[in-house]
């Protein structure tokens, strides 16, 4: 293929290739000339033009496949509009040529075809430079079509399009030839030219004036001629063109041709009565219409109607959202009258009334809901409603004049309902998509929206009543704060009207629906509802009987209200249960005696009325059952069971009821079978075992003898079948934008889709989209569907041989009956018997013996062969579920034969496609069937038939079941791959394009190969490229395929190539056909175009945006997007489509697709983003009209709109998005919170104004969040203050986001002062409406744990009390709210509600509170440091003031708040008891939750405890536990104040508590939520939880008194220990490690205390006894043994070891011995493991403190073990010779245990002496190991460690002559070390041993190292010091030498200051050398000059002898001093000059 990329074609490659071959080369030769010629120099192209023309037009006469000639004529083309143009007349003659020529023969024909392609590319491209040609061309070309067939036609048709395209204006002389002939194409037979010819007329329509002038009338009645037997694509193309036509003729402007016509403006009023002819007449015209009215038959064809309907969609689409605004009034009158009385035809019969309903209903959706922004829905939906009230006048007035005229005004009503219930529809989805942006809609009293609906509630036709409640439903779903009023006001009327039949029926529906509602509303509705609810159910049921006028209303509205009722769930109905379940006993006779003798009395009247209830029950046990699972326990289920034998036998009984008391019953006994087959599906089988058999026999003959001869495959059947199968059967079944209406035309003719009057239990049900009604089926089919499925779930459950009789009896069915009702009966008998495979196939059952198996197989086979397509692909799929439920292997290879000979023999379409498929699906449930042959033999004779061109079918279908077995067998297939690639792209290349069908199944088969080849794509190897080559030669065919599902499947392949082989897929050319696709009108094809950008973002973000911007500034002629990418670029473009698509999926996949770029691109292209996001929010804020930052520019741009007619550009640069939704702007303002944390990632100048700026202008190309944080608080402002509480929450997270990240961003240009101060108006102005009083409790409960406390109070950026004071009364006001308790609750919403906002307020306190008490405890130690610094005084005020404000603040309410929050903590507490103790929670429930919402609560104190008990601790702690009421005096300080007793009675309870008992409460209560929360935190429980409860310990303990509490139980203390040794083990967090470690040590602290404590009180008590009878304290009492579990000391142990192995490995001794971990290896910690491992070392040396002497002995070893293992593995020397932490720790550690009272208790002394010795040989031993390693040991520390062994422990440790040796060996080693810094420590610490108090210590050390210090300090009056580090070792050898003259006994002195002097003063310098010397020299100068100053005078004998003898030295030490005195007073005089500088450096120094 490589050959192929040349300009020229390669000939000699070519010749060499084999037929097919050379297809593909040239196609690839084509390709490659496609991209090359635009590129190549115009020299190249026209010195090789002539060959390539001939190259080109020789391929016309190879007659070439479809994708070829279409190549070949762009070439042509390009070729001649690049080089020259001479010669290309010769071409168009010669193609005229081809065309005229007499050859008719098939093989001929690709040739014509290609020279008709060929002239349609050539004029498109050059136009008019073709001069004249054209009409001899068009007429040749028109000549041709007479006799062509429709593949000729079809080509024609394009070619036309493309000629007149190319030609413009030019083209009038043909015009109207063109326009005859595409005329007569467009109602030709074959659909693929209808649609061709509709867009050669919408190209005509641009030039050709007649057609939108004096032909329109015939213009349109061709296009609804074209409608009839049209299909999906053909009424897509012809209502496009409708629609395009009538909106140019209305708006054109062209008078001036038009007066020669006397042509008339056309009219609104004119265009509207065009369309609403078609939608109500059809396409029978004016004149026929009279003759089917004597005929009385329906004329409008439903396809026309659809048609139509889309038309509509098309013509408003067209004139453009601003145009509907404007006529809105006059197109809904002319829209809802297209169902309203005045045209009775249309909705005569209820059918037909449904489809027209359902078209006007689309017609709104499309436009009002997909065209309007949210203003101008609002007004359509004031609009509306006027129109519900004119037709509410109108039936008032039929009523009230009933007595009259009563025919006249009953139909007057009847015919007003179908107008009302399109209406009620619309404003239903708008107010449901509005959200609570519709607020203002519905508070607006003008428009009365709730009083229209509420209403018609009342009206007399049933379906007007059920839509009116469905509308409040929708209502109730946008706007949750309006279920309870509604709820309310219904349940009121209701009461009030129980006499009218209407009303109660009408009120009824009303109420089921709300409920329906309650779920989908967040804040639920009051719990008290239900039983009023239950009580008006209760109440109609009983009273039914009373009148029998309304008794049939009663008994339904009754059961319908408890049915409604089941959906609130377990929780509301556990109350309601024993009332229901007795109501349900009632209903049914008890005995089959009492049925007897019902049947016997009374009338059909009272028959309808028993089955209508007896309904109406079973259908709230199925809805109880389906919404109350929780509740169904064994009891229950057995109170269920009575009933239902009865029921069954009710059912048998039903067709002898029916006879006696006539068909009035019919409907009745129909329902009442639906809802006992749906009630029995739902529940266990095993429940109702005993009526199996009555059952099944009325299954049967529900299946076999159906009422209705409905064909009900359309929805019975596609759940049977595999979705993927369903491809098959064309886009009727597939998700399309019209699926709404597409659906009335699967159903056949009888029935036109489902509507809420054949069901209104539907209405409280779930439905499957959000805003569109429930559509039952009439219930003569509903009762076929409940019967299969009931049929499929029995079935599995029978015994096998009942099994062969119920299928016997089905087959004998189907055999009996003939014609169509046969098929209708095997159709039934079919789906009945899949959905029992499935059933059996779930629970893995067993089908049967041999004659089961083979009924079954007869049963499939016969309908394999059926010719209905959709039952045949229901049977194939049917068949592959009993071969995998048999699954046995020899069955399989049987059914697979047999299709195997029925596919050699058969002829005809049928059988061959159903036996194919069938062959595919039994690969689906069997994997690979495993055998080879098998494979071959399936792949051979789907080969052959997949190359039948005389049927389309049977090639779609063997190709979709070849692409299944390519999916499913797996490895097996490679062997098939390559033949099977070839002849996919065989017929890809000859396969016409008319049959997509075939098309879209080889796509499917090209997607299974790519995935079968999998990552080996990638490969090089010539095969692989090869097959590569292919691969993407298949996707460039489909790609230019006319056919947009084919055009998806190509997008899917390359999306699967680009995953396998990224590499070899070409971007740049992917991304603009994606580009060019992203708004088609085909809803898969937009869908695989997001999918595939979803995928090509997540690796290549910045690639794709570049490439197709890059893409729009090419902007060649043929790609015109419909969005504006140049403008706002791909991501702009995405959100635009995100803001205009309905489909959930593509929504949610756009939404991935932009998150992707944005997490790889927002850091990069920051404006841009924060632009986008900033152009959809700033459309909140001209909805709302916030007065804010900058809206003055948009107000002026908005004023300009209205000029401009329909000329939209105008304003489309301001603003790129119109009007963005509710639901896009939340995305947006998520947005803005992901960029933030993505630019967190980024880095800090992110979030730093100085580096920011910096960056800046150093490249002004580099963008920071920083530097947009205006833009920032504005987006989040205008979120926040928004009508759409959706949106508020996301403003509010925004802003609390933006406050937390930039609390702390310091403000360059004010020093003291942070960015944020400026923005403090905003902040708080976003705040403030969260508060308001009518705010839904959500939004508070946002505001109040976001913004507002937490983060803004706590943030500190508001320094001024004053400010704070206006966010804090807010805080107050809540609170407020709160104290009012349970009572004042608004009965609006559930009390969960209020349980979350006042724990949302509780929290928000308590972290205010902690964050004041933790700001006063740093200023507290801020002001320690400054107060040792005498500070300048303002200063210190300043800091002071806004700490102890907040605090000030907090403290006016703490009264009030800490009753609260340990009211919470109690409620808390009681919610977390497990469920066996759920008889002893208060019956009432807590403070702030009731007993019926407990579970709703839960989540709400799981959200907020843990913060409340931390600030309580923290309250208690300020406290010190003694709390006294302020207002009570210190009298009272008996009584509990804890504001509910803890569920004890109160006859119980002491009266009065004391303090202590009061404090013990509280102390056990924060300790036990505590430990109960830690001991299992769940895994999702979230950080901050744990680490404030830890923190609450850590508070706790802070305190001595439950220090004395934890001390004194040391049971206590070792649980708590386990539960943090847990909690280390299984959280990782350094945090939270470090906390617990924490509180570990405060517990040992306790107990420290604890046994001090007991032992100074018994030495109090035995003062004058012995001491040696002194009883032992402390752990380990006299023995030393510690009890693991019980023991305080080994619960400590345990958690340090655990802590320190886990950091270090190498201290576990197994460990160490494995070869895994090598000894000697460093690991240098991270920080926080340094953090962890010394604060465990810390703990451990507090240990033996609270251990007896016995007890310290047996854990010194591990205490010593482990701290010198810490010293051992940590000491390694760094780089700034500073001691790495644990060192530091681990020495501090040693040092705390060495001075231990338990070293010199007399008990332990010498043992201890013992071990501490071991341990100094350790630590001995650990030098001489490093020595052999190379590792570079830290002396120092194990210097510093040998000096804490010197100086802690007892002489008799260390003076052993050995030990003492070995030490004073290793300080000789290290004072002769290079390094400067170890030298300077050695000094250091000799210093201290040096100076030990006991001599037997020090002398060895002083005798055997101070002469070599001495001898060292001499060396260093030659050698002076080089740098500071050398210069400090100098100064410590003196202090040294100093400290031990002052040591010396007299004697020595002399000597010692004789050595010292000369030395010091050889450091001085005089005064010409001190201006000369290096820094350390001067240093040196003054500190030898200093240190002579001071020993001169001490040994004044010595010093004068010295001087006499050495008079250098007298001279030198002179100078010195002179210049030293001269220096001075030079200092004194600058001093003088300056005295501001000093203090401030005072200070600094300070600090530090």
């Amino acid at each position: 293929m490589e050959l192929a990329h040349s300009l020229l074609l390669n000939e000699e490659a070519y010749n060499q290739l084999g037929e097919f071959q050379k297809a593909e080369f040239i196609f690839e030769w084509l390709q490659f000339l496609e991209k090359l010629l635009p590129v190549t120099s115009r020299a190249d192209i026209r010195e090789n033009q002539k060959i390539l023309v001939e190259q080109l037009t020789s391929l016309l006469n190879n007659s070439p496949g479809p994708p070829t000639r279409r190549l070949v004529a762009k070439n042509l083309a390009v070729l001649y509009s690049t080089g020259d143009t001479f010669s290309v007349y010769q071409t168009i003659d010669k193609c005229n040529e081809l065309i005229r020529s007499k050859d008719d023969s098939p093989s001929y024909l690709p040739t014509k075809l290609a020279a008709v392609v060929c002239l349609g590319y050539l004029y498109k491209k050059l136009g008019r430079i073709l001069g004249n040609s054209f009409t001899d061309t068009v007429g040749n070309v028109l000549k041709a079509m007479k006799n062509a067939e429709s593949q000729g036609r079809y080509e024609i048709m394009l070619s036309l399009q493309n000629i007149l395209n190319g030609l413009g204006a030019a083209a009038i002389p043909c015009h109207r030839d063109i326009y005859k002939a595409a005329r007569s194409c467009l109602t030709d037979r074959s659909m693929a030219v209808r649609c061709a010819a509709a867009k050669c007329l919408l190209e005509l329509q641009n030039e050709a004036v007649f057609m939108w002038s004096t032909d329109l009338d015939s213009v349109v009645t061709l296009c609804f001629k074209s409608f009839e037997g049209s299909n999906y694509d053909v009424r897509l193309a012809v209502s496009k063109l409708l629609g395009t036509v009538l909106a140019r003729a209305l708006t054109s402007k062209q008078t001036t041709a038009s007066t020669r016509h006397n042509f008339r403006r056309i009219s609104l009023e004119d265009v509207m009565e065009l369309l609403g002819t078609g939608f109500l007449r059809g396409s029978c015209g004016f004149l026929r219409a009279s003759g089917d009215m004597l005929k009385g038959t329906s004329s409008v064809s439903r396809d026309v109607r659809v048609g139509v309907t889309q038309a509509y969609v098309v013509f408003v689409s067209t004139l453009g959202a601003r145009w509907l605004e404007r006529n809105f009034s006059a197109f809904l009158s002319h829209i809802l009258d297209l169902v309203s009385q005045s045209h009775p035809k249309a909705v005569q019969s209820q059918t037909d009334a449904i489809g027209c309903r359902r078209c006007v209903s689309f017609i709104l959706r499309a436009t009002v809901g997909g065209l309007l922004g949210e203003k101008a829905q609002i007004a359509a939906a004031k609009e509306i409603c006027q129109a519900i009230w004119k037709l509410k006048k109108v039936v008032d007035a039929a009523m009230s004049d009933s007595n009259l005229e009563t025919r006249t005004s009953a139909t007057d009503v009847t015919a007003s309902q179908h107008v009302l219930v399109c209406a009620l529809q619309e404003l239903g989805s708008l107010i449901h998509g509005l959200g609570t942006t519709a607020a203002p809609l519905l508070q607006d009293s003008s428009a009365g929206v709730l009083e229209a609906v509420i209403s018609v509630i009342l009206h007399p036709s049933i379906s007007v009543r059920l839509t009116a409640a469905w509308c409040l439903r929708c209502i109730a779903v946008a706007l949750p704060s309006y279920v309870s009023l509604l709820l309310d006001r219904c349940l009121e009327r209701l009461s009030a009207l129980k006499s009218s039949p209407e009303s109660v029926t009408g009120y009824s529906f009303a109420v089921a629906a709300l409920l329906g509602a309650v779920k989908h509303s967040p804040l639920g509705i009051p719990h008290g509802k239900g039983k009023v609810i239950m009580a008006v159910a209760e109440d109609l049921l009983c009273s039914a009987a009373q009148n029998s006028r309304i008794s049939l209303q009663r008994t339904q509205a009754g059961w319908l209200l408890i049915a409604a009722l089941m959906t609130l769930g377990p929780a509301v109905v556990q109350h309601h249960l024993p009332r229901m379940l007795l109501l349900w006993k009632c209903i049914f006779p008890l005995s089959p005696k009492d049925l007897e003798t019902e049947k016997t009395r009374g009338d059909s009247f009272t028959w309808q009325v028993t089955l209508e209830g007896r309904a109406g029950a079973l259908c709230a046990i199925k809805s109880f059952v389906s919404h109350c699972a929780g509740l169904l326990t064994d009891e229950v289920v057995r109170r269920l069971l009575p009933p239902l034998p009865s029921a069954v036998d009710l059912l048998t009984q039903l067709s002898s009821i029916c006879k006696s008391y006539g068909n009035s019953l019919k409907t009745s006994s129909t329902v009442y079978r639906h809802k006992l087959y749906e009630l029995l599906a739902v529940l266990p089988p095993k429940t109702y075992e005993g009526s199996f058999c009555a059952v099944l026999k009325e299954l049967v003959a529900d299946l076999t003898v159906p009422d209705s001869q409905i064909d009900t495959s359309t929805f019975l059947l596609p759940p049977l079948c595999h979705e993927n199968d369903l491809l098959l059967l064309g886009p009727l079944l597939q998700d399309t934008d019209h699926r709404f209406i597409e659906e009335q035309l699967l159903l056949g003719n009888s029935i036109a889709g489902g509507s809420l009057e054949y069901d209104p239990y539907a209405i409280y049900e779930k439905v499957a989209k959000g805003d569109s009604v429930p559509k039952p089926l009439p219930p003569v089919l509903s009762v076929i569907s409940a019967a299969t499925h009931l049929f499929g779930v029995m079935f599995s459950h029978v015994a096998e041989s009942h099994r062969l009789q119920v299928l016997e009896q089905l087959l004998n069915s189907i055999k009996q009956t003939k014609g169509s009702r046969q098929q209708i009966v095997q159709l039934n008998v079919v789906s009945a018997f899949s959905s029992s495979l499935k059933h059996l196939a779930n629970c893995r059952g067993n089908l049967g013996p041999e004659e089961v198996r083979k009924s079954a197989l007869t049963l499939v086979m016969g309908a394999l062969e059926s010719n209905n397509p959709l039952l045949r692909c229901a049977a194939a799929e049917c068949l592959a579920r009993l071969a995998q439920v048999v699954s046995d292997s020899a069955f399989t290879a049987g059914l697979a034969q047999v299709s195997f000979d029925k596919l050699k023999s058969a002829r005809d379409v049928v059988s061959r496609t159903g036996h194919s498929l069938a062959l595919g699906c039994l690969y689906r449930y069997l994997g690979g069937i495993g055998s080879t042959q098998h494979l071959n033999a399936c792949v051979g004779i789907l080969y052959t038939l997949s190359q039948d061109n005389t049927s389309p079918d049977v090639q779609a279908w063997a190709l979709h079941s070849l692409s299944l077995i390519v999916d499913l067998a797996g490895p097996l297939y490679h062997v098939h791959v390559e033949p099977t690639l070839s002849l996919v792209l065989m017929l890809l290349l000859t396969v016409p394009p008319a049959y997509a069908e075939v098309h879209q199944s080889l796509g499917r088969c090209l997607n299974a190969l790519i995935t079968t080849l999998g990552p080996e794509l990638q490969g090089s190897s010539a095969t692989v490229s090869a097959l590569r080559t292919s691969c993407l030669l298949g996707c460039a065919v489909m790609q230019d395929h006319p056919d947009c599902l084919v055009q998806a499947q190509a997008i899917s392949c390359l999306q699967q190539l680009h995953m396998f082989a990224p590499r070899h897929v070409n971007l740049s050319s992917l991304v603009s056909c994606l580009c060019v696709n992203l708004c088609s009108s085909y809803l898969l094809l937009r869908r695989a175009v997001v999918a595939c950008l979803r995928q090509l973002v997540q690796r290549e973000a910045a690639e794709v945006s570049e490439y197709a911007v890059a893409l729009v500034k090419e902007s060649r002629e043929d790609f015109t997007p419909d969005v504006n990418i140049r403008e706002i670029g791909l991501e702009g473009a995405l959100l635009g489509l995100l803001d205009k698509e309905l489909d959930q999926r593509l929504c949610q996949d756009i939404k991935e697709t932009l998150t992707h770029m944005l997490t790889s691109m927002a850091v990069e292209k920051l404006s841009f983003w924060l632009k986008l996001c900033k152009d959809v929010l700033a459309a909140s804020a001209d909805f709302n009209t916030v007065a804010s930052i900058d809206t003055t520019q948009e107000e002026e741009t908005a004023k300009g709109d209205d000029a401009s007619v329909l000329t939209s550009d105008s304003d489309e640069r301001f603003h790129p998005f119109s009007n963005p939704r509710w639901s896009t702007r939340v995305f947006a303002a998520e947005c803005v919170c992901k960029i933030i944390s993505q630019c967190e990632n980024a880095g800090s100048a992110h979030f730093d104004l100085t580096l920011a700026q910096e960056g800046k202008q150093r490249d002004s190309r580099d963008d920071f969040l920083v530097l947009h944080l205006a833009d920032l608080i504005r987006m989040a402002f205008m979120a926040a203050t928004d009508h759409s509480d959706q949106l508020r929450l996301s403003g509010l997270q925004t802003l609390l986001i933006i406050v937390r990240k930039f609390a702390s961003v310091p403000e360059p240009e004010f020093p003291g002062h942070v960015i944020l101060e400026q923005y403090q108006a905003n902040v708080g102005a976003a705040l403030r409406p969260a508060f308001a009083p009518e705010t839904p409790p959500d939004v508070t409960a946002k505001a109040c744990q976001a913004s507002v406390c937490s983060a803004w109070i706590a943030s500190g950026v508001v320094s001024d009390i004053n400010d704070l004071r206006r966010v804090h009364q807010l805080l107050v006001s809540s609170l407020v709210k709160v104290q009012a308790g349970k009572e004042a609750q608004s009965q609006q919403y559930n009390e969960s509600t209020s349980t979350m906002e006042i724990l949302a307020v509780l929290k928000a306190w308590a972290e205010v509170y902690i964050v004041a008490v933790e700001k006063q405890k740093k200023s507290d130690a801020h002001n320690h440091c400054l107060k040792i610094a005498n500070s300048a005084e303002e200063n210190y005020r300043d800091l002071t003031s806004s700490t102890s404000g907040l605090l000030d603040l907090v403290q006016a309410d703490l009264g009030t708040l800490s009753k609260l929050w340990l009211a919470a903590l109690q409620d808390f507490a009681l919610l977390t008891l497990p469920s066996e103790y759920a008889s002893q929670l208060p019956a009432e429930g807590g403070t702030f939750y009731t007993a019926e919402t407990t579970e709703n609560a839960r989540p709400h104190y799981y959200n907020s405890w843990a913060l409340i008990l931390y600030a309580t601790a923290l309250w208690l702690t300020s406290t010190g536990f003694i709390v006294v009421d302020p207002d009570e005096g210190v009298i009272n300080l008996s009584r509990p104040v804890t504001p509910t007793t803890m569920c004890q009675d109160s006859s119980t309870r002491p009266l009065v508590k004391s303090p202590e008992d009061v404090n013990t409460d509280r102390f056990h209560l924060i300790l036990g939520v505590s430990v109960e929360f830690l001991c299992s935190p769940r895994s999702d429980a979230a950080m901050e939880n744990i680490i404030a409860c830890l923190r609450a310990l850590q508070a706790l303990f802070d305190v001595p008194w439950p220090r004395s509490k934890i001390g004194g139980d040391q049971e206590l203390g070792v649980e708590l220990l386990n539960v943090l040794h847990r909690l280390i083990l299984t959280r990782e967090s350094p945090d939270i490690q470090l906390a617990a470690l924490e509180v570990v040590r405060l517990i040992l602290f306790a107990a420290q205390e604890h046994v001090k404590e007991k032992r100074r009180s018994a030495e109090v008590d035995d003062g004058a006894a012995e001491k040696e009878t002194l009883p032992e304290f402390g752990e380990g009492k006299d023995t030393g043994g510690l009890v693991p579990g019980k023991s305080l000391v080994f619960a400590t142990l345990e958690l340090c070891v655990c802590i320190l192995v886990r950091q270090l490995p190498q201290l576990n001794p197994k460990l160490t011995c494995s070869p895994a971990v090598q000894s000697g290896k460093h690991l240098l910690l991270s920080e926080d493991g340094s953090r962890l491992v010394a604060a465990a070392l810390v703990i451990l040396s507090d240990v033996p403190a609270i251990c007896s002497p016995e007890g310290s002995v047996s854990v010194l070893p591990t205490i010593l073990y482990l701290i010198i293992g810490v010293l051992r593995e940590t000491a390694v020397k760094l780089q700034d010779g500073q001691l790495p932490l644990t060192v530091a720790a681990s020495l501090q550690a040693l040092k705390g245990l060495l001075s231990s009272p338990m070293a010199r208790a007399e008990k332990s002394r010498t043992a201890w002496t013992d071990l501490l010795r071991s341990a100094l040989v350790t630590v001995l031993d650990c030098w001489d190991q490093a020595d052999g390693l190379l590792q570079e040991l830290d002396e120092v520390s194990l210097l510093t460690a040998i000096t804490v062994f010197v100086m802690s422990t007892s002489p008799e440790v260390t003076t052993i002559e050995c030990l003492q040796k070995r030490c004073i060996e290793k300080f000789k080693i290290t004072l002769d070390s290079k390094d400067p810094l170890v030298q300077h420590k050695c000094y250091q610490l000799l210093h201290s041993i040096f100076q030990h108090p006991n001599k037997t210590v020090s002398y060895p050390y002083i005798r055997s190292l101070a002469p070599s210090i001495v001898g060292k300090l001499q060396e260093t009056e030659k050698a002076k010091p080089e740098n500071a580090a050398e210069l400090q070792v100098i100064q410590e050898g003196i202090k040294v030498v100093t400290a031990l003259t002052a040591a010396a006994e007299e004697e020595h002195c002399a000597p010692l200051v004789a050595c010292l002097l000369p030395i010091l003063i050889s450091f001085l310098l005089d005064e010409n050398a001190l201006v000369s010397a290096t820094n350390s020299a001067k240093n040196l100068h003054e500190f030898a000059l200093q240190n002579l100053m001071q020993i001169g005078p001490q040994y004044s004998s010595v010093f004068k002898k010295l001087i006499a003898s050495s008079p250098t030295m007298k001279a030198r030490l002179e100078s010195a001093v002179k210049g030293n005195q001269e220096s001075i007073k030079v200092k004194t005089a600058k001093h003088a000059k300056n005295p501001g500088k000093t203090s401030s450096i005072q200070l600094k120094t300070n600090f530090l």
